[in-house]
């Protein structure tokens, strides 16, 4: 197998994204469907309430399990990864995708699809801490290729997800399901027979490690501020579907839209605005934005076209924001990346697996303005918190973490994707183990 030069900037600027090993497509094929399981369930939510006889809140609770138990697998996945390597740890995670995938779509009630969502949210939590990592260590063209691929199936999975729930939601709500599940078995076997064997990491990390670093004030508070911000984010994308009132392939192509505009300025917006602003500035604004694009939604919901446009533009947002917060974590911490993103994931990731399921409560108890109104006011509280860290986010520009200490390889935490689960940590420590 090919081995990198990670530091031959000529053989970066050479090679294509198109002339990889195998390996490498076979980990980013994976990545590809794994990004597709947020978004997959969207049009099919208003069909699971239909056919199973569920209420709106228990069909919100595929947001809640899934992201619950991915925010809580985030505070093990490192411990994993540090005493099996980053190909077994792959290998269990799509494996547990395939199993928990097919047995959603073989239940016949809505509690044993949650349930089987919750164990799906593990697998994907374990795949996507190390898949990246995977993909530095067989790509040509060192980190940059790598991330570039990674972009690729970033934003093609966020795209995609959508738009395949409503194709195969279409046939019946059990088709997203048991397509996912043949998709992740063929990258399963794809990953097995192609990715090389992994070494393990020079050091393991402490299953205590992610909750022992949020005691670091600026990790603190841009993870307080990320789960106010996902309450908003998640708010929308687990309720919307429900008063659009529209087909499954209408929805379907709503959420294609909005995937569009998150990848689009996840991947290239967001490191422009960066570059222009600064982080801080750019994050208010976004965060400010949001909070009126949600306060459009609260004075009609009932207003399709309304409703309609304001989910597809918060995609706008919702792609800077996470790209921002994501690399400013990277960069504030003094703790071990992978530890940083695990602790944070942990804990905006309870904000957003919470957030659908007390939104359909809300409306049972009050009515349908109010958890748009709250998630209003929420990213905007949001933006208050994260401006305590002022400073820090200035610092974070520079290069500098919240202890004044310079960054190793800031150059390549700048302009970073939005990674949801925690990979580009893991795969920029990989590349400076490499180099040393």
């Amino acid at each position: 197998m090919h081995s990198p030069d990670h530091n031959d900037p000529d053989q970066t600027a050479k090679v294509s994204m198109f002339s990889q090993p195998k390996a490498v497509y076979a980990v980013a094929f994976a990545c590809v469907i794994s990004f597709m399981g947020i978004g997959l369930v969207d049009p099919i939510l208003p069909a699971l309430k239909e056919d199973l006889g569920a209420t709106e809140s228990q069909a919100t609770l595929l947001f809640t399990s899934y992201l619950v138990v991915t925010a809580v697998a985030m505070l093990a996945t490192n411990w994993v990864s540090s005493r099996l390597g980053a190909k077994r740890t792959l290998l269990v995670g799509l494996a547990i995708i395939v199993v928990f995938a097919a047995l959603a779509g073989a239940s016949g009630s809505i509690s044993g699809i949650v349930a089987f969502r919750a164990g799906w949210g593990l697998g994907n939590a374990l795949f996507i801490a190390t898949s990246l990592a995977a993909i530095v260590a067989s790509a040509r063209g060192g980190f940059a290729g790598a991330i570039i691929l990674y972009e690729a199936a970033l934003g093609l999975g966020i795209a995609a997800g959508p738009l395949v729930g409503g194709t195969l939601g279409n046939i019946s709500w059990r088709g997203p399901f048991f397509g996912v599940a043949a998709l992740m078995a063929i990258a399963l076997v794809a990953t097995l027979f192609l990715l090389p064997s992994t070494p393990k990491p020079d050091h393991r990390t402490a299953l205590s490690a992610p909750i022992k670093a949020l005691r670091h004030r600026g990790l603190a508070t841009m993870s307080l501020a990320a789960l106010l911000y996902n309450w908003s984010f998640f708010t929308m994308l687990g309720y919307a579907p429900f008063p659009m009132k529209l087909s499954i392939t209408q929805l379907g192509w709503v959420f294609f839209a909005w995937g569009l505009l998150v990848a689009f300025f996840s991947v290239v917006g967001a490191p422009w605005l960066q570059r222009r602003f600064g982080t801080a500035v750019s994050l208010y604004v976004a965060f400010t934005l949001f909070g009126l694009d949600l306060a459009l939604i609260a004075l009609d919901p009932t207003h399709k076209t309304l409703l309609v446009s304001c989910v597809i533009t918060a995609g706008i947002f919702i792609g800077v924001n996470n790209t921002l917060m994501t690399q400013a974590v990277m960069l504030v911490s003094p703790v071990e990346r992978p530890v940083a993103s695990a602790a944070y994931g942990f804990v905006r990731f309870i904000g957003g697996g919470l957030a659908p399921f007390a939104a359909g409560q809300l409306v049972a108890r009050t009515n349908l303005h109010v958890p748009f109104a709250i998630a209003a006011v929420t990213v905007v509280l949001a933006a208050v918190v994260l401006s305590t860290a002022h400073r820090t986010l200035a610092a974070a520009d520079r290069g500098l973490d919240e202890d004044g200490h310079r960054v190793e390889d800031a150059d390549v935490v700048e302009g970073e994707i939005a990674d949801e689960f925690g990979g580009a940590p893991g795969a920029i420590d990989e590349l400076e183990n490499a180099r040393r």
